[in-house]
């Protein structure tokens, strides 16, 4: 049997070469996947490993318990065994380049503390040139960061620290690994004394303590004694614990996972492809599987060789796709690496065991089961039956198949409608909608042929007849085909529509949120300093202003209220925004030493009235109620926006050395009428800050809606993939029909219709097949879309009808390209051989 498959395969070659090329990019894409993951958990071992050579055993807080001190830094290194022990600080950093842009991503900026040794030399940060920090003004950078902001030794630089922006003076460029010039970002360098007042977690305290381990002396023993002496809430971790953590990394596993997602989205797509084409096959060899019935072969043996098939064309494929997928990991790793740095991916393994045996499962074991049914439908086939040129489609099977997909679809719209917005009622219910609608597609498709046949005919003439009449003549066929293109445009119209959705509700809710003219907030991983404020009050044309932070109180009842924290002369009387006050003066906030606002929401909920007392505990950042005790009276109650809610508090409140404690989230500005935009301009160049936007309420808006403009584009670019497989569908079936037609190929040659009228008649077939799976994708997929958005809270219901209009195009465009190549090898057979019907 094995030999007559071969050369089965060996003879309709050209009719799996498609299908086979669909199962190699999917099988492309799963061991792409699965070798980028393993390699950026080797790389981001091995970076861990090199970042900090000198760790054998970590001293770091878990579960909230306090961060080690000097004084426990000293007792680890007077251990026996311990050769070193370093106090770890590190924390956000900017270097700023020539031109007064960021050298490096803000997420991947970090500055870090030089601890030197006898030799002033930091083993972690061993200087290539120059020396290391040795007072306030001075960094050391890496040899990266150095090349890209074109600064050399002894140059005077500039860097932004704790929101402010400080002239310093490069003394040392070093050579580093670390994740953060893995990621492109920058490494700073400062003295002890610097990086201890900049990063430290609490005063004398340091993020975590690192022993070396003295010769004689392994890691898990000295773990042990360190653990000895740890107070309550730290832990002792080995270095190989630290290095298997980094290579579990959660990130790395959410790209892997959504890499997998959707190469396993292309072979679904994939599917239809493979299970069209066996079924074609079948039809085709109908006459051959009967002469093998009639000589004795059994059902099972029948069904054997076209699973075997299946088995030799997954076989080629799932080879060839595993060596495409070494080039896709390695795609992968110089896309998403670093521009600058040594990278945290090592080279993609050539015969990784794990993505090697599931790229042959995946692919063997997926081609056969696409191929399943078809199978299964050639061995069913009684000998004489099978003698036939051509088997009809039972009308009480396609009955009971459109009573299946009305229940589907109605199923998956019940689902839908009942979702509001819950992502794990629309994770199912989209599926089965559109299952539904594929089950429903060989109806429909009669349904939109008899729809187009007028309009169709005036257009195209007999060749656009034709065409509709070859959609309709195999309903089940058209369906399969259409299906792919309906699931893959489904997954791009909601994502389109759920992202414009969400973008324009995320510009609308911006927009609103400005309770100012202007706003000053950081880049992400930045903050604003805590003199911004100061300085900007001392402008021309400001109005008022004020910065605001956040701080916490845990009620007497073990509820938490967050308040925001403003200057309390500049809320009042309307001067910083537009606050409705419903009852009190917020006035008083700045003559009362214990007062405090409410919103009328926050006063309902509660049942608090004004001159009501508020008492409780000051919350720590981290949620803990160890701050000072609060006891406020209720001043006033009004309406406002988020920015400026529930509660309000003066500095005062807060205030520890008469200077407000907290992080600055943001400052607010109010400028004098007709000065807004020149004012925005007056506030960056007097701050010349390049972490701070500076936004008018027009500007947040745009930002807040661009912001998903990156996500959309990586979403669209890994749907291509499965769009190019669904297009490969569209000219598989057409190619083989040109195959299965070729007597009826021949005698429309023959009584007159020319080989442009072929050409024509198969692009008119194609865009009909395309264009009915697209409508459908778009339908389903904007369905999906609008109800995942429209359960949020305010959401904006945004449809990109020009986005979807473009889909529909595209599909048409998808089914022209298919035809063109079955268009012309239809057209180049002679008339007479086609008559003959040997063709192939």
């Amino acid at each position: 049997m094995l030999r007559t498959v071969v050369r089965s395969v060996l003879r309709d070659r050209h009719r799996f070469v498609l299908p086979a090329l669909a199962v190699l990019i999917g099988v492309a894409c799963v061991s792409g996947s699965l070798l980028y993951t393993e390699s950026l958990a080797r790389g981001a071992e091995r970076l861990q490993r090199a970042s900090r050579p000198d760790v054998s055993v970590e001293v770091r807080p878990t579960g909230g318990g306090a961060a080690p001190g000097e004084a426990l830094r000293r007792r680890l290194a007077a251990l026996p065994g311990v050769a070193a022990a370093r106090g770890t600080l590190r924390g956000p950093a900017f270097l700023v380049a020539r031109d007064g842009t960021l050298v490096g991503p803000p997420s991947a900026d970090a500055g870090v503390d030089f601890v030197p040794d006898a030799h002033g030399a930091d083993p972690r940060y061993p200087m290539t040139r120059g020396r290391g920090p040795q007072g306030p003004g001075e960094i050391a950078v890496d040899r990266w960061s150095a090349e890209r902001a074109g600064h050399r030794v002894g140059d005077r630089m500039r860097i932004v620290v704790a929101g402010e922006v400080r002239s310093v003076r490069l003394t040392g460029v070093f050579t580093v690994y670390d994740p953060a010039t893995a990621a492109g970002g920058t490494v700073i360098a400062f003295d002890g004394a610097t990086a201890r007042a900049l990063f430290a977690p609490a005063p004398g305290r340091y993020a975590s303590v690192t022993l070396t381990a003295a010769p004689g002396t392994s890691a898990p023993a000295l773990a042990k004694r360190a653990a000895r002496i740890l107070p309550r809430g730290l832990d002792a971790v080995t270095r190989a614990e630290l290095d298997r953590e980094a290579a579990a990394a959660p990130d790395r596993q959410k790209l892997g996972t959504l890499l997998l997602l959707f190469a396993g989205i292309a072979l679904f797509v994939s599917a239809f492809l493979v299970s069209n084409t066996f079924t074609m096959l079948s039809a085709v060899r109908a006459r051959e599987h009967a002469l093998l019935r009639a000589v004795g072969a059994s059902r099972r043996r029948v069904l054997g060789m076209v699973l075997a098939e299946a088995a030799v064309v997954g076989t080629v494929a799932a080879v060839a796709g595993y060596a495409l997928g070494v080039g896709v990991a390695t795609l992968l790793a110089a896309l998403f690496g670093p521009a600058a740095g040594p990278a945290d991916t090592a080279a993609p393994a050539l015969l990784s065991p794990l993505p090697l045996l599931t790229a042959l499962c995946v692919g063997v074991g997926f081609t056969a089961a696409a191929a399943y049914v078809p199978a299964l439908r050639a061995s069913a086939v009684a000998p004489v039956a099978a003698l036939r040129t051509h088997l009809p489609t039972p009308a009480a099977a396609l009955r009971r198949r459109n009573l299946a997909g009305l229940a589907v679809t109605a199923a998956g719209a019940l689902l839908m409608a009942a979702g509001e917005g819950d992502l794990g009622v629309l994770s199912l219910a989209t599926p089965v909608l559109l299952a539904g609608l594929i089950l429903l597609t060989p109806q429909l498709a009669r349904a939109a042929t008899r729809a187009l046949r007028a309009p169709v005919r005036r257009l195209t003439g007999v060749r656009g007849t034709l065409a509709l009449a070859n959609a309709r003549r195999d309903p089940r066929r058209t369906a399969a085909t259409a299906g792919a293109l309906t699931v893959c445009v489904a997954l791009v119209s909601a994502v389109t529509v759920a992202l414009s959705s969400l973008s324009a509700t995320a510009g609308r809710q911006a927009e609103a949120g400005m309770p100012t003219d202007l706003r000053i907030t950081a880049v992400d991983y930045a903050q604003v300093g805590a003199h911004t404020a100061a300085r900007v009050a001392r402008l021309p044309h400001v109005a008022a202003v004020s910065a605001v932070r956040e701080a916490g109180i845990r009620l007497r009842d073990g509820s938490d209220l967050w308040t925001t924290v403003v200057d309390p002369r500049a809320v009042g009387r309307g001067r910083l925004a537009g606050l409705t006050v419903r009852a009190g003066d917020l006035d008083d906030l700045a003559d009362r030493t214990d007062a405090i606002a409410v919103t009328r929401d926050l006063a309902e909920e509660h049942g608090w009235h004004l001159g009501d007392r508020i008492a409780g505990r000051r919350l720590s950042d981290e949620g803990s109620a160890d701050g000072p005790a609060l006891d406020r009276r209720i001043v006033a109650v009004y309406d406002g926006p988020d920015a400026l809610g529930p509660a309000l508090l003066p500095e005062s409140a807060v205030a520890g050395g008469g200077t407000p404690e907290g992080a600055v989230l943001s400052v607010l500005v109010r400028a004098e009428p007709g000065h807004t935009a020149a004012l925005k301009e007056e506030i960056r160049r007097a701050l010349r800050n390049p972490v701070l936007l500076v936004e008018d309420r027009a500007d947040a808006a745009r930002d807040a809606e661009q912001g998903f403009g990156p996500l959309l584009s990586v979403l669209y670019a890994m749907l291509s993939v499965t769009v190019a497989v669904a297009a490969l569908g569209v000219a598989n079936t057409m190619g083989m029909a040109v195959f299965e037609r070729a007597r009826e190929i021949g005698l429309l040659r023959a009584v007159g219709l020319d080989r442009a009228g072929v050409r024509s008649m198969l692009r008119v077939e194609a865009v009909v097949v395309s264009a009915l799976g697209a409508g459908l994708g778009v339908l389903a997929g904007a369905a999906a879309g609008v109800a995942a958005v429209a359960g949020q809270h305010g959401a904006v219901i945004s449809v990109p009808w020009a986005a979807l209009l473009a889909l529909l195009a595209g599909a048409g465009a998808v089914g022209v390209l298919a035809a063109l190549g079955p268009g012309v090898r239809a057209a180049a057979v002679p008339v007479t051989r086609a008559v003959g019907g040997e063709v192939g």
